[in-house]
């Protein structure tokens, strides 16, 4: 529809005419472009980004930037509709009384497509929030670059991309995805800390189903193709999906209040009910001496944090490692645990990557970093191999190398191979490193070693089970026993379960003012 332009013809001769006028152009760009527009994105079971905004932020506290903001070109119709805020509204408010800065395509005006103007509009909201030292929400629901104005419109991506990559580690940067993201533009959520997505309404790929078609002959919907499930779970691009907007942008909230304001700052710390001595007797029966029975270490991470309250990253991701943000007294920290209720919590490619990336996102932001150890090593197998385990386990093994926030590992049973050196030992720079009576720590399983050490005496031996039998219980009894490590200074202390969140807590009090300098240098140049 055309716009009409309120400001031509004759301007009000007094203050208060113009006054007048000011509001009904604010009002005009504040309701967009129609009622019937706002109706056809409540029928997708979409929000509008004003109702999305007022969700995310603090009721009141949004100041809006650029709204009278409108495009400059021509040609193909655009002359002729040129309505407010081009598309997009920008601006800042604040997350339970912190500032924050926040951009929203408007669906119901180009189709969120991006333009100049509406890159522009972007650029600079990027740069208020780097300069503000402030988080940046990008609430995402557009059709891609605006076609009627060609490389303008790509080119608008490229300066997005590059104040994505300006900003990465100086302040926190979440992607909300509440509409459709395809070809470059799915680029920058990809570039961001976080990526929320919603079922049914949300996908985000490179070349969608109609090319997928055309090149390979596969048929595919879009939500099949790169809808929220199939990020959540699969290509781990997404670290969040929910089933409606509302539990989204609630969620946000939530995790902005667990991170820092920029990278200069440490996270917001609370008061806490819960006692910092408290016991967990209940952690004495829930793990299991035997390394070779399961257990849910959610359950674990439960007893230990604040109130059992975590924040689950990657949640449906590579399952057999765990990260999340939660509390100790009060105390942000970030949990790195191994989950033998998935592949017995062994260590493959996107564990891996899921870990390292976590351990980034902590050493960034000032985020001390707990992990809990039972790990029985790296997934054997030719796909793992030719899939590049050796690489993308180094990534997590540099990332913790390069972590310099207070570092604390806790042994719960097994901790063997390469994996445990991965897994933050103190051999790689852990601050204190401590286990329970139930840990296992060694190069690889007793009968695995056995089996290597003692070969030639059980294959001679007139019982060779027997003999197997009586050499892995020597193998325990010398290399694995709980305090082998601890004798020889691997291990900080042996600690009784029921005693560990006091054990941590008062470890971080330690660590809090921990201060550690790495080499000068432009930047390392870590595995990919």
């Amino acid at each position: 529809m055309t716009v009409v332009d309120e400001t031509q013809g004759e301007q009000p001769s007094d203050t208060r005419g113009r006054v007048a006028e000011l509001l009904a152009l604010r009002e005009q760009a504040r309701r967009g472009p129609s009622e019937r527009a706002t109706q056809a994105q409540h029928a997708k079971g979409k929000l509008t980004a004003r109702e999305r905004i007022e969700l995310l932020l603090d009721p009141g506290s949004f100041k809006e930037v650029e709204q009278l903001r409108r495009h400059r070109a021509t040609g193909f119709g655009l002359e002729a509709k040129k309505p407010y805020t081009d598309g997009v509204i920008t601006g800042w408010g604040t997350v339970e009384g912190r500032t924050v800065f926040v951009y929203a395509h408007d669906f119901r005006i180009f189709g969120g497509a991006l333009g100049e103007a509406h890159a522009t509009k972007i650029h600079k909201i990027m740069d208020m929030a780097i300069s503000a030292g402030a988080p940046l929400v990008s609430l995402n629901d557009g059709a891609g670059a605006r076609i009627q104005e060609g490389v303008s419109a790509l080119a608008g991506y490229g300066g997005i991309f590059q104040r994505n990559t300006r900003a990465s580690g100086v302040i926190p940067q979440i992607s909300v995805m509440l509409g459709p993201c395809a070809g470059g533009a799915a680029y920058s959520p990809a570039l961001t800390d976080f990526v929320f997505m919603v079922r049914e309404t949300s996908q985000m790929f490179i070349t969608g189903p109609d090319v997928v078609k055309a090149v390979t002959g596969e048929e595919i919907t879009q939500n099949g193709l790169g809808g929220a499930d199939v990020h959540a779970e699969t290509s781990g691009v997404a670290h969040f999906a929910y089933d409606d907007e509302e539990t989204c942008i609630a969620e946000v909230r939530y995790l902005i209040g667990m991170l820092p304001s920029n990278n200069r700052e440490n996270p917001p710390t609370v008061e806490s009910d819960d006692p910092a001595d408290r016991r967990g007797d209940v952690l004495l029966d829930l793990v299991p001496a035997d390394g070779n029975r399961p257990y849910d270490m959610h359950q674990v991470i439960e007893e230990l944090v604040d109130d059992g309250d975590y924040l689950e990253i990657h949640e449906r991701w590579a399952r057999n490692i765990i990260c999340a943000l939660a509390r100790l007294d009060g105390q942000v920290v970030g949990i790195v645990a191994n989950q033998p209720q998935a592949l017995a919590g062994v260590l493959d490619i996107e564990a891996s990557e899921k870990a390292a990336r976590f351990v980034q996102m902590c050493d960034a932001f000032n985020i001390p970093i707990i992990t809990l150890l039972d790990v029985p090593g790296f997934l054997p197998g030719v796909d793992q191999e030719h899939g590049g385990i050796i690489r993308h386990g180094a990534k997590l093994l540099y990332a913790y190398c390069n972590a310099t926030v207070p570092r604390i590992s806790l042994i719960l049973r097994k901790a063997y191979g390469g994996a445990y050196i991965v897994m933050d030992s103190q051999s790689i720079g852990a601050d204190l490193t401590y286990a329970w009576p139930t840990n296992e720590i060694a190069v690889m399983g007793a009968e695995g070693a056995a089996n290597v050490i003692f070969r030639r005496q059980i294959a001679d031996a007139e019982d060779p089970e027997a003999m197997r039998t009586r050499m892995v219980k020597e193998y325990k009894a010398e290399l694995m026993h709980p305090y082998y490590a601890a004798e020889r200074g691997l291990v900080d202390d042996v600690i009784d379960p029921a005693e560990t969140r006091e054990v941590l807590i008062a470890s971080l009090a330690m660590l809090r003012n921990k201060h550690a300098d790495l080499p000068s240098r432009k930047h390392g140049n870590p595995p990919q």
